[in-house]
């Protein structure tokens, strides 16, 4: 992999994750719990999510094994979901807010497809593989963290609208 080729995924990659990351800190202070504020990971610097291990070690693995697939994850914002004023109700949000991130930051990259075209001939083509990488990225972000597994979002979103009683229940 090239230079070029790199910087068109790892700069997308990063505003993913930084972006969806910080969406989770920053629906927790709105519904009350301002955890990840006073720890300053509400916020866009991307050094604030990278995981040593899960950002960069695990992936650069990934790719001098030559895997057929590529996987990594973030430092996960801090959330007290004792500290949200309607736990249950507001747990859904704020897993879902990383996502819903993901995303919009995959609807504004398919937007700005056509501004490529008004770019110089030197930039256009690294531009529209970025944003056709931020798309793909994105995308795939947001429908994997909301498979309903846990400690995925999706996970925390079913089992905050799943019944009260249902978890409760012994099988058989």
């Amino acid at each position: 992999m090239t230079v070029y080729e790199a910087s068109t995924w790892v700069i997308p990659v990063i505003i993913a994750i930084t972006f969806h990351e910080a969406a989770h800190g920053f629906v927790a202070l709105l519904f009350g719990d301002g955890t990840a504020w006073r720890l300053g990971r509400v916020s866009f610097n991307p050094l604030k999510h990278i995981d040593l291990f899960g950002t960069i070690l695990m992936p650069a693995l990934l790719l001098l094994l030559r895997s057929p697939f590529l996987f990594g994850y973030a430092k996960p914002v801090p959330v007290n979901y004792k500290a949200l004023r309607n736990p249950r109700r507001n747990m859904v949000w704020v897993a879902a807010a990383g996502p819903s991130m993901n995303l919009a930051l995959a609807t504004l990259a398919a937007l700005t497809f056509h501004l490529v075209a008004y770019l110089p001939v030197t930039a256009n083509q690294w531009v529209a593989q970025n944003l056709k990488n931020a798309l793909i990225i994105n995308v795939l972000l947001a429908v994997f963290n909301m498979m309903p597994l846990p400690p995925l979002d999706g996970g925390r979103v079913a089992v905050g609208c799943f019944p009260i009683s249902l978890p409760r229940r012994s099988p058989g």
